[in-house]
């Protein structure tokens, strides 16, 4: 006999990846099944497992993947099975969602199931707009529509007339398509025809697209702004608010698509911070992070750590792939008792912290230059060990350095960079214009981009304006011919933030 199992409804939110909440977020990381939606935002589905089963199910206008009926069975056939559904559904599952109709059919199956609620686009749209759906003196009714209803059929379950003269805030939910036939009702049953209006198409996300106008003007206004669903219908005096209240367009890169060219492990940070800045963010990795091909250089390194006078780690991913081995091997940062850490960048000193160590020495500029400096200020390196865990194509400027002050470095490749394969999608932005930015934060990035984008289009795009981390990533830049318009003075992924925020505020982005 199966185990039980449970199908939890997930409001995904209104496609802020960060408005999903912490319950549904548990929920992802326990699924063995996720059934998602067209409005779900697909980032969301990396909380999941990665052995987890992933289906599609969406439904736009006229091009629906499945039947309502035939998700509902196939909610019924694997919650049966015993395992762990979710189903993810853009904003709140009762909302609008058909949440109802599918708790129903499982629970007259026999399948536990548990809601989870979510933010519903039908007030987050509009706070991200900067339109409160309540305002005290202004208005204290809110009414949730369905804007896919016909308004002129013979028997709507809409009471227009109640709707109209009710006072209130009036959201419509997926009504751009029936948009004059809502205009035109609500004028005729008596809402003056000068009510402010505001259509906000994928609110909450960094394309967000807000037209106003009124009920007379708004048909005319959407229209020539080309606004595509999916989009919330705001109607009230509360949409004058918008005027003082906007905000997400006032972030320093709102509107901006800009290109990440990190490794999908480490594009995390960087993404989340552009994000945060109010920009559009296309992964777009370049290079892909593996372990060694032969492991036992590194091991006899790890073996001896005691040997040496210091351990140099020049990156994240140095730390993380000799702690792998270290871990591997039978050891622990006990190892490390007997010799002195040093580190570049604020993101490797945090790494080694996260694993009981702190570091020795840490220049306060980034760069393998400022190390060396750093180190032969501390001490004559004359017949020093040191060690240097090192990615398989770092360049030989800084061991050749230590070398010719008299160390003796021993270099292991910890780990290797190899080409990625980037979503097409990034490509066409490239070649059609409509990314506008790409960073790099590696000499390795660079060259990988170039080597792909010339192999995909030809040649690399003029209308781009590219953003370094440093200057050795600017180097590399210009070596393949591409001229940096943004280069951090401090050398991490936060400095790297703050000088794209920069350029954007002075109007040179």
């Amino acid at each position: 006999m199966a185990e039980a199992g449970i199908v939890y409804l997930v409001g995904a939110g209104p496609g802020d990846p960060g408005l999903l909440t912490l319950r549904g977020l548990e929920c992802l990381r326990a699924a063995d099944v996720v059934v998602y939606d067209y409005l779900a935002n697909p980032e969301l589905l990396a909380h999941a497992p990665g052995a987890a089963e992933r289906i599609y199910v969406g439904k736009k206008a006229g091009a629906h993947t499945m039947k309502q009926e035939d998700i509902n069975a196939l909610l019924v056939e694997r919650g049966l099975a015993g395992r762990c559904v979710v189903r993810l559904k853009g904003g709140d599952p009762f909302v609008f969602g058909r949440g109802g109709e599918e708790a129903l059919a499982l629970r007259r199956a026999g399948v536990a199931v548990e809601i989870v609620p979510g933010v519903t686009s039908g007030i987050a749209a509009p706070a991200y707009a900067g339109i409160p759906v309540t305002q005290r003196g202004m208005t204290s009714v809110l009414s949730l529509v369905t804007g896919h209803e016909e308004p002129g059929k013979e028997e709507s379950a809409l009471d227009w007339a109640a709707l109209a003269r009710g006072g209130g805030t009036l959201v419509f939910y997926m009504g751009v398509g029936n948009l004059p036939a809502i205009a035109r009702q609500l004028v005729a049953n008596g809402r003056p025809a000068g009510t402010p209006v505001a259509l906000i198409s994928r609110g909450t996300l960094p394309v967000q697209q807000v037209v106003e106008g009124t009920l007379e003007t708004i048909v005319e206004r959407v229209a020539t702004a080309g606004l595509k669903p999916p989009a919330i219908t705001v109607v009230g005096e509360v949409v004058s608010l918008r005027r003082e209240l906007a905000w997400v367009e006032l972030r320093p890169l709102f509107g901006r698509v800009v290109v990440v060219t990190r490794s999908r492990t480490q594009s995390s940070e960087l993404a989340a911070g552009l994000a945060r800045l109010g920009a559009r963010v296309l992964p777009f990795p370049t290079i892909a992070i593996e372990a060694p091909v032969d492991p036992a250089p590194v091991d006899a390194a790890v073996s001896d750590l005691e040997g040496f006078d210091w351990v140099v780690f020049a990156s994240t991913n140095a730390v993380e792939h000799l702690f792998a081995r270290l871990d591997r091997t039978g050891g622990d940062a006990r190892r490390l008792a007997r010799c002195r850490v040093a580190a570049v960048g604020s993101a490797t000193v945090a790494a080694l912290r996260q694993r009981g160590i702190l570091a020795d020495l840490a220049p306060a500029r980034a760069t393998s230059a400022a190390l060396f400096e750093a180190l032969r200020q501390r001490q004559d390196l004359t017949g020093a060990r040191i060690l240097l865990p090192r990615a398989d194509i770092a360049p030989q400027d800084f061991p050749d350095s230590l070398r010719g002050a008299g160390a003796a470095v021993t270099e292991v490749v910890a780990y290797r960079t190899v080409p990625a394969r980037p979503d097409p999608e990034v490509f066409a932005a490239l070649r059609d214009g409509e990314a506008q930015i790409v960073t790099f934060t590696s000499s390795s990035t660079v060259r990988n981009y170039a080597a792909m984008v010339r192999e995909a289009l030809g040649a690399l795009p003029s209308a781009v304006r590219y953003a370094s981390i440093g200057p050795e990533t600017s180097k590399a830049a210009a070596a393949e011919g591409i001229a940096i318009a943004v280069e951090a003075s401090e050398h991490t992924v936060d400095g790297l933030l703050a000088a794209l925020t920069a350029k954007a505020e002075s109007d040179l982005l």
